[in-house]
């Protein structure tokens, strides 16, 4: 019997759930301070990226640099930061924060930096419009 996919407890905690896509679940980091949104293939048992099938690894892949290129343009990021590191959560996600110089944690990574400022419910719906433009028809929102 195949393994069915579930969000890890601590993703689900901490993100909002936006939508899927044709491989991953896309998530919004539930802190206003930065744009942050989490791919998670929704995959059973997945660690790291070599662990896909080639075509899913190339799809995650289309998934990822889609999004990147949409962030840094929405939000006219200094820097894009894509992780994926799965050192407290081994589910394999991978993490797009789009970086400022003036943000809270620069130059430093945003992992621990301090509390998490969370969204209000208007710029949680900016946030879920941007995705759902940015995707179109690939994105089933949820």
């Amino acid at each position: 019997m195949t393994e069915a996919f579930q969000l890890d407890t601590r993703l689900a905690a901490d993100c909002i759930t936006v939508g899927r896509l044709p491989l991953s679940l896309l998530l919004l980091l539930n802190d206003a301070r930065y744009p942050w949104f989490l791919l998670v293939p929704q995959r059973a048992g997945m660690t790291e990226v070599f662990d896909l099938p080639s075509a899913e690894q190339q799809q995650l892949c289309h998934e990822s640099v889609h999004l990147s290129r949409c962030m840094k343009q929405a939000f006219h990021a200094d820097k894009m930061n894509v992780g994926v590191l799965g050192n407290l959560v081994p589910q394999l996600h991978v993490h797009h924060v789009a970086r400022f110089s003036s943000d809270p944690a620069w130059p430093g990574p945003v992992w621990g930096h301090s509390e998490p400022e969370y969204y209000d419910k208007p710029r949680i719906s900016e946030r879920l419009a941007m995705a759902s433009d940015w995707f179109g028809d690939e994105l089933e929102m949820i």
